[in-house]
């Protein structure tokens, strides 16, 4: 007897996304993190969230369009495709479920250009995007019944006849360690961006899942794709947000030249 259908280890967008959808479709579901939930590190994305609407005028094809491009051609193209077509129902929902999405004069969900976006189509609440989906999944979490065992910190995955059934967790309220059982284990336990400094990526981001996973026999790829955020304050690493690239704002170097002429003369 296991203790869950699905075990998922990491309690980001991407985790609760992923836990609150498998829920909805009578899974028994838990989520192991070594933070509480909303203190995950997708709490600190500031900007937005892009996706096409059809409503708008805007079509799936240029949206893939652009992040392709935006990626220099380095996305996987299929990945990007089934991403294209489905974010505007996505955010729709997250919208349903409770998001406070910021909307224009007409009353309707307001958009800006974005993250390379060749139009607006990136939705946002003001300026605690990430902070506003994170608490939204959390609530539908709590709404319905999602076991979360938080402040725990998976040390190993279990492995039984060649799959993973499960992981070894050390709680960290009490020092025990425990196993907690699962017919299937899903990682979405962030990246390692502290792996460099600095960075703006949160002090929990050091790449425990991606050695978990490599630790059994998954293979990891990209490796030196490393998110971080290209625009901080001097010394101090504090963000300053894309969103004032969006508004006109653009980068210069030492010599007050504007050098992305010469890398993407088309965004600037």
């Amino acid at each position: 007897m296991y203790d869950h259908d699905l075990l998922i280890i990491g309690a980001g967008l991407a985790g609760l996304r992923c836990a609150v959808e498998a829920q909805r479709l009578g899974l028994k579901v838990a989520v192991i993190t070594k933070v509480h939930p909303v203190r995950s590190h997708s709490n600190a994305a500031q900007g937005g969230i892009n996706a096409p609407l059809t409503d708008r005028g805007d079509d799936w094809k240029g949206h893939a369009l652009d992040t392709i491009k935006g990626s220099d051609y380095l996305a996987d193209q299929d990945a990007v495709e089934i991403m294209s077509q489905e974010a505007g129902e996505a955010v729709l929902e997250l919208e349903r479920m409770g998001v406070i999405f910021s909307r224009g004069e007409d009353g309707r969900l307001g958009t800006r250009r974005f993250g390379g976006q060749k139009v607006a189509r990136t939705f946002f609440v003001g300026a605690i995007t990430g902070s506003a989906l994170l608490h939204v999944l959390y609530e539908q979490s709590l709404k319905l019944g999602l076991q979360v065992y938080e402040e725990w910190f998976v040390t190993s995955l279990i492995k039984h006849e060649g799959a993973i059934r499960g992981v070894v967790a050390l709680d960290l309220k009490t020092g025990e360690l425990e196993s907690i059982t699962a017919k299937s284990v899903v990682i979405a336990a962030g990246g390692a961006g502290r792996v460099c400094e600095p960075s703006t990526n949160a002090l929990i981001c050091t790449g425990d899942g991606l050695s978990l996973a490599w630790n059994n026999g998954a293979g990891l790829m990209d490796m030196e794709m490393i998110q971080y955020h290209p625009t901080t304050l001097a010394r101090t690493g504090i963000l300053l947000s894309e969103a004032a690239r969006g508004e006109g704002a653009y980068l210069l170097n030492s010599e007050g030249d504007r050098f992305m002429k010469k890398y993407a003369p088309d965004y600037m």
